[in-house]
């Protein structure tokens, strides 16, 4: 299962993404929620949510946002000139989290990849 089960996992994750809808992104609480659930990725043995939650908590502490677009659906040619698509920043830390919590599905977990990808290479 590539899915949280803890409860006070899912509760907490769940909490995030009512947060981000209603808030926005508020860094300290949305930074110190995210440091809370790594752990309990680690310990159910979820690497890449392990890797998603801690990429994304430094980002927030660093930048004070989440300057990382959702992944496009088709993948853009390098020699394209592409005009940077406008996004919410709020939009895009919802959708993440909400990946997060349906990552069992294929490409749900193809575009918790590609956040990842846009994290390391910010």
């Amino acid at each position: 299962m590539n899915t949280l089960q803890n409860s006070k996992a899912v509760k907490l994750l769940n909490k995030l993404i009512d947060d981000v809808a209603t808030n926005g992104i508020i860094t300290n609480t949305v930074v110190e929620d995210l440091k809370t659930l790594r752990p309990h990725t680690i310990s159910e043995e979820l690497p890449l949510l392990a890797k998603a939650t801690r990429l994304a908590a430094e980002h927030i502490e660093a930048h004070e946002n989440f300057d990382i677009p959702i992944p496009q659906d088709e993948p853009v040619d390098e020699d394209d000139v592409v005009e940077k698509l406008e996004f919410e920043p709020k939009d895009s830390l919802h959708y993440f989290f909400c990946l997060i919590r349906d990552v069992d599905k294929k490409a749900n977990e193809e575009e918790l990849r590609e956040y990842v990808k846009a994290l390391n290479e910010y």
